[in-house]
C-alpha cells in the first residue's frame, strides 16, 4: 500500500514544487528582463535570434525525422527509435505550453500597448488567443528546448548533457529577445520535465515496437 500511495502524492509534490519556483522566478523578472535585454546589443541580438532560431518546434521536428530515418536505413533502430522519440517529446510538450499560453494570455515584456500582466482569452472586446503579444507564459520555445533535454537526458546522460546546455541557450535567447520573461521560461522548465517522464513510459515502448518492425520489413 505504501508504494501507491507514494506514487500518488509524487504529482502532488512536484506541482508544490512547480509553483514555488514560479513564485520565486516572479519578483526577478522586471530585474532579469532587463539584465538579459540585447534588443540594442547588436552582436549578442545575432546570437541570441539563431539560438531561438533552433529551439523553434519545426527545427526540431525536421531534424528529429531525418536522423530517425538516416539511423534506420542504416540499421540501427534502436537509435533511430531514441531520436524520434525525443523529438516527438520534444513537439509535445511545446504544444503543451502552447496551449496554455493563450489560455493565461500574459503580456510579453516588448508589449507596451497595455499594462503588464494576465489577460485571459478575452481583452477589450476581443479574442486574444494566438495574439503574439499576448502569449508569454509559459514558453513555447523553452518548453521544447527543455522537453528535448529531459527525453535525451532519460535516454542517455552524455546526450542530455549536450541537450541541457542547447536548452539554457534557448531559453537565455527568449529572455534575451524580450519575448519572455523569467518566470515564463521557468514555468516552462517545471511544465516539460513531468511530460517528458511521464511520455518515456507512455511512447517510447511503442516508439521502440515501430521501429523494430520497420526495420524487419525494410530488411
Amino acid at each position: 500500500m505504501a508504494a501507491p500511495a507514494q506514487s500518488r502524492r509524487r504529482p502532488l509534490l512536484w506541482l508544490l514544487a512547480a509553483v514555488s519556483l514560479v513564485a520565486l522566478a516572479w519578483p526577478f523578472d522586471l530585474r532579469v528582463d532587463a539584465a538579459l535585454d540585447v534588443t540594442n546589443r547588436p552582436e549578442l541580438h545575432t546570437v541570441a535570434w539563431w539560438c531561438s532560431k533552433v529551439g523553434e518546434g519545426w527545427v526540431v521536428g525536421a531534424a528529429g525525422i531525418f536522423l530517425a530515418v538516416f539511423f534506420l536505413l542504416v540499421g540501427r533502430p534502436s537509435l533511430a527509435a531514441n531520436v524520434f522519440f525525443i523529438a516527438l517529446t520534444s513537439e509535445l510538450t511545446g504544444l503543451a505550453a502552447t496551449i496554455l499560453r493563450g489560455l493565461f494570455g500574459r503580456t510579453r515584456p516588448s508589449n507596451h500597448d497595455v499594462p503588464q500582466g494576465f489577460y485571459g482569452v478575452w481583452h477589450n472586446g476581443h479574442w486574444i488567443i494566438g495574439q503574439f503579444k499576448f502569449s508569454a507564459f509559459p514558453s513555447g520555445h523553452a518548453a521544447t528546448a527543455v522537453g528535448l533535454a529531459a527525453a535525451a537526458w532519460l535516454i542517455h546522460r552524455g546526450w542530455g548533457a549536450v541537450a541541457v546546455v542547447y536548452a539554457l541557450a534557448v531559453m537565455w535567447s527568449r529572455v534575451a529577445l524580450q519575448c519572455h520573461h523569467l518566470s515564463d521560461v521557468v514555468a516552462s522548465v517545471v511544465l516539460a520535465i513531468p511530460l517528458a517522464v511521464l511520455l518515456k513510459k507512455v511512447l517510447l515502448p511503442s516508439v521502440e515496437f515501430q521501429f523494430g518492425n520497420l526495420h524487419r520489413a525494410w530488411k
